[in-house]
C-alpha cells in the first residue's frame, strides 16, 4: 500500500504528536507499505531526506521555533503545503492519505483528498479537538469550527489516540471516531534497573506552556525542598524565562537541571537514567512521555485526568492527584521520596503495562483502518 502521511510537526520539529507519526511511519515499512511524509520545512533541515526506509519531504513556511507553532504559523502552514501535496498526490497516486492533527493538518488532507479523490483518514491528538485545550483553543474554535466540519465529515475513517480525545470529537461532530492508542517500540530491557537513585531522580518532559502547568510543578518542588530528590526539566517554552526565575527563588538551582529541547533520542537517554515522571498537565490526549515512562520502568505522579487510563494506576504504578493540587502533589512525592521499597515496587509495575502499547500492535491497527478506507 502507498501511504501518503501528512503531519506539520515531525520530528525533530514538534512533540508528541509527530513523533507518534514518526514511530508509526518507520513500523508501516517494515510491513512492507511505501510511505511518504509531508511536513513543515525549518532552518538547517533538509528539503528531502531519506529515513528508516521513508521519505520526507519538507515544505518551508514561517515558523520561528521547533518545540512550538502558533495559529498564524499554522495558516501558512496549510497555505505553502496544498500546492506541494497536490503534486505529490497527483505522481504518487497513494492509496490512503494519513492525516496527523485535524487542525491544521486536515485542511490539506481535505482538500488534497477531494481533488485527486484518494480517501484520507485522521488521527485527532488533543489540541485539534474543541474542548480538548480549552485556555489555548476555545476562542479559536468558535470561529473555526464550522471550517472544520467538512474535514471530519468527509474524511474515510476518524480516529484518536484515547478515549477522552474520541469522546471529544463525538460531542463535537456527531460522528463515529476510533480510539487506537499511541504506541512505542517495546525493546527487550532485560537488565532494566528499577533500584531508585539517592536521592530519587524525577523528570518533567514537555512544552513549558500553561497546559503541562510547569509552574505548578516549580510551587511543589519548593514545598519538599526538604525531602530527597533532584529533578530534571527536558523543555522549552514561552514559560521558560518564569521557570528558571521561580526556581531560583525558590533556592533549588542545584537541584532542578534544565536541558531545553532534546532530539527524542537524548530525552529517551536522560529518562532511562530517572525515577519518576511528574506530569502536572491540566490535560491531555495520549502523552507520549507517560508511555515512556512505562518503557523505562518510571514511577507516575499525575494529574487526576482522562487520557491517562492505562497509564497511571493510582496506588500501583504511581499516583494519579486531582489538578492544581499542590498538598496531594506534595504528598505522592514524599511518599515515593522516603519509601524506595514501594518506588522500586512500582517502578516494576510501570514497566509491566508497557506491553499494551506495542507499537506493532498500533500499526496493525492503522493498517486495518487504512484497508476499510481503501475499501
Amino acid at each position: 500500500m502507498r501511504i501518503l502521511v501528512l503531519c506539520y510537526e515531525f520530528p525533530p520539529i514538534g512533540g508528541g504528536g509527530g513523533r507518534v507519526a514518526e514511530d508509526l511511519c518507520r513500523h508501516f515499512v517494515k510491513r512492507g507499505h511505501e510511505v511518504l511524509v509531508q511536513t513543515s520545512g525549518f532552518k538547517g533541515l533538509p528539503k528531502r531526506e531519506q529515513r528508516s526506509g521513508y521519505t520526507i519531504c519538507r515544505v518551508r513556511a514561517p515558523r520561528r521555533r521547533l518545540d512550538r507553532c502558533t495559529i498564524f504559523e499554522m495558516v501558512f502552514y496549510v497555505v505553502f503545503n496544498i500546492i506541494p501535496a497536490l503534486g505529490r498526490a497527483f505522481i504518487r497516486r497513494p492509496d490512503v492519505i494519513h492525516c496527523h492533527f485535524a487542525v491544521p493538518t486536515g485542511f490539506v488532507a481535505w482538500i488534497v483528498g477531494g481533488v485527486v479523490r484518494i480517501p484520507y483518514v485522521i488521527t485527532a491528538h488533543l489540541g485539534d479537538v474543541p474542548g480538548g485545550v480549552p485556555q489555548q483553543t476555545d476562542a479559536v474554535f468558535r470561529i473555526i469550527k464550522p471550517l472544520t466540519r467538512p474535514i471530519w465529515k468527509n474524511a474515510a475513517v476518524l480516529t484518536a489516540v484515547s478515549d477522552h480525545v474520541a469522546g471529544l470529537a463525538r460531542r463535537a461532530y456527531g460522528l463515529p471516531v476510533q480510539t487506537i492508542v499511541n504506541g512505542i517500540e517495546i525493546n527487550p530491557v532485560e537488565s532494566l534497573n528499577t533500584i531508585p537513585h539517592d536521592p530519587i531522580r524525577l523528570i518533567f518532559a514537555g512544552r513549558f506552556n500553561p497546559q503541562k502547568n510547569p509552574l505548578f510543578l516549580i510551587a511543589v518542588l519548593a514545598r519538599i525542598a526538604d525531602a530527597p530528590w533532584t529533578m530534571d526539566l527536558v523543555g522549552d517554552g514561552d514559560l521558560m524565562p518564569q521557570l528558571k526565575d521561580a526556581v531560583a527563588k525558590a533556592g533549588l538551582q542545584t537541584r532542578v537541571r534544565f536541558h531545553g529541547w532534546l532530539e527524542p533520542d537524548k530525552a529517551d537517554e536522560i529518562m532511562s537514567k530517572c525515577d519518576a515522571l511528574v506530569l502536572p498537565s491540566l490535560y491531555e490526549g495520549m502523552p507520549v512521555v507517560g508511555v515512556k515512562a512505562l518503557q523505562f520502568g518510571l514511577a507516575i505522579v499525575a494529574s487526576d485526568i482522562e487520557g491517562l487510563t492505562g497509564i497511571v494506576m493510582n496506588g500501583e504504578n504511581g499516583y494519579r492527584v486531582p489538578v492544581n493540587d499542590a498538598q496531594g502533589f506534595e504528598d505522592a512525592l514524599r511518599i515515593i521520596a522516603a519509601d524506595k521499597n514501594m518506588l522500586r515496587t512500582m517502578r516494576r509495575k510501570s514497566r509491566s503495562l508497557v506491553t499494551a502499547f506495542d507499537l506493532s500492535k498500533i500499526a496493525a491497527q492503522y493498517e486495518a483502518v487504512f484497508e476499510k478506507a481503501v475499501a
